[in-house]
């Protein structure tokens, strides 16, 4: 019996790149999606041609290599290089083209704004398309690794410890340098301390660049990089990655990047998928990271409904009321303590403030006097001067709404996992997405935005059946825009006359 044999390498035969290529294969998908882009209203680099010169790539050819290489983990230039002219499907997909690292790396670098349109207006269309319901959008964040190491990211306590440090080692040279006999000894010793002394002169341009920031931490090779935890007390520099999912197929919405934890990130998300979904308001899930009141306020506003995991009350000194025991009757602004008296204020705010920003939140306080004589007193404070004070925030009645609609839909809620948590655990763990390949903010959200189209490219292709329903989606919006195209065309005279430095095709693009 023989092994299974295969065939010669020499032997000549007559095939073409289309066979090779399955037909359910997903390059077809990013094919077909690419080509159906109006890449020069978008902004990419070179869309549109000069007669002169050496023509470019095609913005296609390299935006479809991009997507694919996000898709299946392979992101790095010299990489997509190699798999352009060696992997089957790559080859097909770029007709054979095969660019240069350095070309793949520069138009990643130059388009990243590009990238977040594309995102969004794909977003856009699967909303138009019902693919997104755009009821309930579960917000949540994931920490990815920047282009900046630890040792370059500095805060406040760390640069006075290299300043002490540095100021040790000139004192120690200097009473070395008095002890020394030989001149040549002297010499070294000298150098040394001139060194220390520059190495001080660094330390102390970071402490003010630091000051003059406002912020809390800098970073010295990618500045908008922060320090962020990764899991489990693992600080790595990088950045935190806001996004919303969609609940119907749980396809992602938007996406945004800021500090290095959840407390400011609910409004400025939500509000931004609201905008990039056209619709009135929804309700949003998220953790008890994006617990604050002033966030829950700003959504109230917005016509957006919050469903935040509550926090658990500041005290946590089991040998005393909880402030639950405090309740708070709003008809007359006061608050009914465990020995039925009456907690009030005196009308005055207070201001709870961070270091280098404006006051976080305003809050009153409420207390008594007759917390002196209280029988209670020992089960209610531990403090031998004051009584129980209760502190009231300026958003209270926002956050009791809040906390009152996720204690009364306790299965609504757990939806917030099963939401926020896939995308992650699939780009982070199947694609390997955990760390960023450029720099900047701007360019890192080009580069998240790619991976998130491929993302919602995958989804949208198990929601509607394949390739062929994906291809009915696309001629369905091919058709819609036409149609509009028309209307503007009808009015395009009239609209001309009265104001004819409008360019009626670019003004269209930025409305569909």
């Amino acid at each position: 019996m023989h092994h299974i044999q295969g065939q010669a390498r020499n032997q000549f035969q007559l095939v073409c790149l289309e066979q090779m290529v399955a037909p359910d294969s997903f390059v077809r998908v990013i094919d077909v999606f690419v080509d159906a882009i109006d890449l020069k209203s978008f902004g990419f680099s070179h869309a549109v041609v000069q007669e002169e010169g050496r023509p470019p790539y095609n913005p296609a050819v390299l935006l479809k290599l991009y997507i694919y290489g996000y898709k299946f983990g392979v992101r790095s230039s010299r990489k997509l290089e190699y798999q352009a002219a060696t992997n089957l499907e790559v080859r097909w997909l770029l007709n054979e083209q095969t660019p240069s690292n350095r070309t793949i790396s520069a138009f990643r670098k130059t388009n990243a704004m590009a990238f977040r349109k594309v995102f969004r207006k794909f977003v856009f269309m699967l909303r138009q398309a019902d693919l997104i319901g755009g009821e309930t959008i579960a917000i949540d964040s994931f920490k990815v690794r920047g282009q900046n190491s630890l040792k370059n990211n500095f805060n406040e306590k760390k640069i006075k410890r290299h300043l002490v440090y540095i100021d040790a080692r000139i004192d120690e040279f200097a009473n070395a340098l008095d002890q020394a006999d030989q001149q040549e000894e002297k010499e070294e010793l000298k150098g040394k301390i001139s060194l220390q002394k520059q190495r001080r002169e660094k330390y102390e341009k970071l402490q003010k660049d630091l000051n003059d920031s406002g912020q809390e931490q800098i970073s010295t090779t990618d500045p908008d990089a922060k320090a962020v935890i990764l899991h489990r007390g693992v600080v790595n520099v990088g950045y935190t990655i806001q996004a919303s999912v969609d609940a119907k197929h749980k396809l992602i919405a938007e996406t945004e990047t800021g500090d290095v934890n959840d407390t400011r990130a609910l409004a400025p998300v939500a509000i931004a998928t609201k905008e990039t979904l056209k619709v009135e308001g929804f309700n949003v899930l998220a953790d008890k990271g994006y617990h604050t009141g002033d966030q829950l306020s700003r959504c109230e506003v917005e016509n957006i409904v919050t469903f935040v995991s509550p926090k658990e009350p500041a005290s946590n000194d089991v040998d005393i009321f909880p402030i639950s025991r405090f309740v708070y009757q709003p008809e007359t602004n006061t608050y009914l303590c465990p020995a039925n008296e009456t907690l009030a204020t005196n009308g005055t705010w207070y201001a709870h403030s961070s270091r280098g920003q404006k006051a976080a939140f305003r809050f009153q306080r409420y207390n008594t006097p007759k917390c002196k004589g209280c029988t209670l007193r020992t089960q209610c404070t531990k403090g031998k001067d004051n009584g129980r004070s209760i502190d009231r925030s300026e958003f209270a009645a926002v956050i009791d709404a809040n906390n009152q609609r996720v204690n009364a839909n306790p299965d609504y809620y757990k939806l917030r996992q099963q939401l926020a948590e896939h995308p992650w655990g699939t780009m982070k763990r199947q694609w390997g997405f955990d760390h960023v390949l450029v720099k900047g903010k701007e360019r890192v959200m080009g580069e998240v935005s790619l991976v998130f189209t491929a993302y919602n490219l995958t989804r949208v292709l198990a929601v509607v059946g394949g390739i062929e329903g994906f291809k009915a989606l696309l001629n369905k919006f091919s058709g819609y825009f036409q149609q509009i195209s028309a209307l503007f065309r009808a009015f395009k005279y009239v609209l001309k006359g009265f104001r004819p430095e409008i360019n009626l095709q670019t003004e269209l693009r930025s409305v569909v």
